[in-house]
């Protein structure tokens, strides 16, 4: 069945159309036409303005709506986490697992791939560690950061689960093994680490291509020793995740880092936990409490563990708060994580032949409608 998606402004992922319609056939954009030109054909549904976008894509999220990947790593788990971000407007993620033990990542890995057969929002894993350096922990438990080991290799590159991101410190973790895990088609990501700007360096020219939330758990730049933060700013190509939810980053510190870097290697991350998504206001991280403290989640002794954002959330604080034009802010939380996750030729835009994965968002960007390849989800039927 054609479907017109009429009565929005439409944001195509680079400009603004006023007075178009998008025609949505089979799961995937068949047009985009001015609207006296629309299809007559199949239905029409006036979506009664507001902004009809790109649907957003996290590569970092860890739990929501009360769930937690690390607690319970099964494909239930998955799918719950993906659909309470879903009526926030993510319509792609990447479930991500904190260090854990070994068994914990084979068992996280075998769910994700589960979890895709029937939920084509989820679009891989992020295994955020073990492979991290002790003294750039932050939340993680101490007791399973670990070096990699051949079979960690081998577990990783042949998860055959959709994307496969890994975050590692490039002062643990040599740059063949690095250039042996991208070779496999590994997202390399560096993080969660004390490495010098030359050590990162190192792990950029051995195939990684990203720094895992920005600012936080790194070496920071500083005038003889430009650091993690220093080689992520200094990088053309490196992307680096952001958390922009006011509590991980100043908002100067990411102008800065905005105004130090091209903007299309940006992108907007949750990094969320399961209170995020309308979960609980606390829970246990591997048998610690972590709480909401004035809207950041800390453990006990204070250090922060995640967050409680959504990707809707960031856009908005990116906007509001960071001043980041709208044009910018929904590509980096859509075009831009699509194209890091080699899948920028079905989303992040709306354009003939991409996957019909969108949000309609309101005039105070709160989100209305998604679609993930097609199928709608009311953000107020399921909150």
């Amino acid at each position: 069945m054609m479907t017109a998606l009429v009565g929005a402004r439409i944001f195509d992922g680079e400009r603004f159309l006023d007075d178009h319609a998008v025609v949505v056939e089979g799961g995937r954009i068949a047009a985009i036409a001015p609207y006296a030109e629309r299809p007559r054909a199949g239905r029409e549904r006036d979506l009664g303005g507001g902004l009809l976008a790109p649907g957003f894509i996290d590569v970092q999220v860890n739990g929501g709506g009360g769930a937690l990947m690390n607690d319970d790593p099964s494909a239930a788990v998955v799918a719950r986490i993906a659909e309470s971000h879903r009526k926030y407007g993510s319509v792609g993620v990447m479930p991500t697992l904190v260090t854990d033990a070994p068994e914990t990542m084979r068992a996280a890995i075998a769910a994700t791939r589960e979890a895709r057969r029937n939920h084509p929002s989820v679009l891989g894993i992020h295994l955020e560690g073990p492979f991290l350096d002790p003294t750039r922990k932050g939340a993680h438990q101490a007791k399973y950061v670990r070096g990699i080991e051949p079979a960690d290799i081998e577990t990783i590159a042949g998860a055959d689960c959709g994307a496969v991101m890994v975050t590692l410190a490039p002062n643990r973790v040599a740059p063949e093994v690095i250039r042996r895990l991208v070779a496999r088609g590994v997202l390399v990501s560096l993080g969660h680490a004390e490495a010098s700007y030359e050590e990162a360096l190192a792990g950029l020219a051995a195939g990684a291509h990203a720094f895992t939330h920005l600012f936080n758990a790194m070496s920071q730049l500083q005038g003889r020793k430009p650091g993690m933060v220093g080689a992520a700013l200094d990088s053309r190509e490196a992307y680096v995740g952001v958390i922009a939810d006011g509590h991980h980053v100043h908002p100067a510190s990411l102008r800065v880092a905005l105004a130090a870097k091209r903007r299309d290697r940006f992108m907007l991350i949750t990094d969320a936990m399961p209170p995020a998504a309308d979960g609980p206001d606390s829970f246990l991280l591997q048998d610690r409490r972590v709480a909401r403290v004035d809207g950041c989640l800390r453990l006990e002794d204070g250090t922060i563990a995640g967050s409680t954002l959504t990707m809707d959330e960031a856009v908005r604080y990116c906007v509001r708060t960071v001043g980041v034009t709208l044009a910018d802010a929904l590509a980096m939380a859509s075009r831009f994580p699509a194209t890091f996750l080699r899948r920028g030729r079905e989303l992040g835009r709306i354009a003939p032949g991409y996957l019909a994965s969108l949000v309609h968002l309101d005039d105070e960007l709160r989100v209305r409608e998604t679609w993930v390849e097609g199928q709608p989800t009311l953000a107020e039927a399921v909150a």
